[in-house]
């Protein structure tokens, strides 16, 4: 494997919290604690273009193409609707009580969790709220939806992870998942099973497939399948490999990026995880790596480049050659 660092993305006057896709994957936007929201050519990368500015730190993002639009998350709650058509149509709507942490459109379902332990649906077309539930007395930090189980896995502050069907019913929880919070979680190999990261450095991998209908999964998991101390301080992103469901990155508050392998017993779709491998370690001496907290990963399907995003106040776009 080879790793190389293509650019360094300067601009920001604040940590960087938030990537997602441009209108064609061979852009990026991202939002930072400068509440500015910037799209950057990866291409031509030198000279990032201010799309918006905001006046409160920016956590979470997402860019509709449709409809020009861009969603932001920030770190009091509220949630902005930027038309770049027309910005006389722009709302900022603090439905959270605290940050937004992250923003997900499923099937045409807009849904943001926040600090309040609250899951919100809202309408795209009137940029509104439809309804809310209260999840957790703590913050919900992260979310992912498998489509192949037609579920949503939430983690949060309070150690759980929680499961909801698409109409955002309850089905289970794996309680005490971490120690503390669950920053990031993402589901892999079809939904058969679930990665997630925590504020305690660890590295967990939950087989999905091993949960009993009608038994919650605190009473059937007692153990992860698997359980790795990752990095020295906080997991923030988990982020798979566009062309390689094996292949994943995580991100973590000890200024690295790791790469990793799930080794399985074979390549059919139940193929079972016997270990997990680690293929590299970006970090500051030998790669040129961040200087302080890594906060957040995008794995762009352009040219496959991993994008990351930093306290350091910089983006860096990384060339991962698998066959190398």
């Amino acid at each position: 494997m080879m790793i190389k660092k293509m650019a360094q993305l300067m601009g920001h006057q604040g940590s960087v919290f938030a990537l997602t896709q441009g209108h064609t994957p061979q852009y990026m936007l991202s939002g930072a604690g400068d509440g500015w929201i910037v799209e950057w050519d990866l291409e031509k990368p030198d000279v990032g273009k201010l799309l918006a500015k905001v006046d409160s730190n920016i956590f979470s993002l997402l860019f509709l193409p449709d409809k020009n639009q861009i969603i932001a998350g920030n770190m009091n709650g509220g949630l902005h609707f930027i038309d770049l058509n027309n910005a006389d149509k722009n709302k900022n709507i603090a439905r959270h009580s605290k940050g937004v942490f992250d923003i997900q459109l499923i099937h045409n379902q807009l849904l943001t969790i926040g600090g309040d332990g609250v899951i919100t649906r809202w309408s795209v077309e009137e940029s509104r709220s439809i309804e809310s539930f209260q999840l957790s007395t703590k913050s919900l930090r992260c979310m992912d939806f498998s489509n192949e189980r037609r579920e949503f896995a939430i983690g949060a502050s309070d150690g759980h992870i929680y499961f909801l069907d698409e109409h955002l019913n309850l089905r289970n929880i794996i309680k005490n998942a971490h120690k503390n919070s669950v920053f990031s979680i993402k589901y892999a190999l079809d939904g058969q099973y679930l990665l997630s990261g925590g504020r305690d450095a660890l590295l967990k991998i939950w087989d999905l497939d091993k949960n009993e209908k009608n038994v919650t999964l605190s009473d059937v998991w007692k153990e992860s399948s698997f359980e790795l101390s990752a990095h020295l301080y906080t997991i923030n992103k988990i982020a798979f490999h566009p062309q390689n469901p094996h292949v994943f990155a995580t991100a973590s508050r000890d200024k690295t990026i790791k790469i990793w392998e799930l080794m399985t017993s074979n390549e059919n779709q139940n193929a079972k995880i016997e270990e997990i491998k680690l293929l590299k370690v970006i970090n500051t001496i030998r790669y040129g790596g961040h200087l302080n907290s890594v906060n957040t990963l995008c794995w762009s399907p352009y040219n496959n480049w991993l994008i990351s995003g930093s306290d350091d106040r910089s983006l860096m776009i990384w060339d991962i050659n698998l066959e190398i």
